[in-house]
């Protein structure tokens, strides 16, 4: 009895592929101690490191007084380049971190000319540029101790933006299956129109109808589900 068990779907594609950046020694230290914890307490699995995704909590001593920033690993990566230097140019910033250009401007903007501004931009300016300099802000003050400074998103291209939408609806085909094939179980015959309404009342997230429509001929061509001899908008799930 085939039962409502469905196909394991492929894994989807990582939406954080790998990136490659300059982590200060500090940073490195920290994450070789916890791979290293992480790696005897789980025994055969791999750890992978996402950058985008890490958050941190910098102590900051500035000339007005002490403060603890909470930054994206990004953000991070670039106020620890002013413990050892002020008026860093662009250039010197994009090499010393290994950050990818768009993404950097975004990660300085946030920093320079955000609400919470830490770094000093010269010349003065909402976006930044390639030929700008950044010096930590000696002037910076606050009314709360920790503080956090929110990342600014890169805009997507229409192109990124279609192949982002076209990823989340390949990972949404098995929860559409899932849920016809549900439905058809319990209900063993139902007409087209009724378990399109099932349907859009149990999946939670935005679907057309020819989307739903193209996963039902799906499951009929892998034989989960037949037309009725007698009516070609009824269904009939196969045990």
């Amino acid at each position: 009895q085939r039962g409502a068990a469905l196909p394991k779907p492929p894994s989807p594609p990582c939406r954080y592929p790998p990136v490659e950046l300059k982590l200060p020694g500090e940073i490195l230290e920290l994450q070789e101690i916890f791979s290293t914890y992480y790696m005897s307490k789980h025994n055969g699995r791999r750890l992978q490191w996402h950058p985008c995704l890490g958050h941190c909590t910098l102590k900051a001593n500035f000339p007005l007084g002490k403060k603890e920033i909470s930054v994206s690993l990004l953000q991070t990566i670039v106020l620890l380049l002013f413990n050892d230097g002020d008026g860093l140019s662009y250039a010197h910033v994009l090499q010393a971190t290994g950050i990818e250009d768009r993404e950097l401007k975004v990660t300085l903007q946030s920093l320079a000319c955000g609400k919470v501004r830490v770094l000093r931009k010269e010349p003065k300016g909402r976006e930044v540029d390639g030929s700008d300099r950044f010096f930590l802000d000696a002037s910076f003050k606050h009314p709360l101790f920790r503080i956090k400074i929110n990342s600014i998103q890169t805009r997507e291209s229409e192109a990124e933006n279609e192949q982002t939408s076209e990823r989340v609806f390949q990972d949404r085909q098995y929860q559409i299956d899932a849920a016809i094939v549900r439905v058809m179980k319990a209900r063993k015959t139902l007409s087209h129109s009724l378990l399109m309404s099932e349907l859009f009342q149990q999946l939670k997230f935005p679907l057309k109808p020819p989307d739903l429509k193209k996963r039902i001929e799906s499951l009929i061509d892998r034989e989960y589900l037949e037309r009725d001899p007698k009516s070609a908008s009824t269904y009939i799930y196969l045990a």
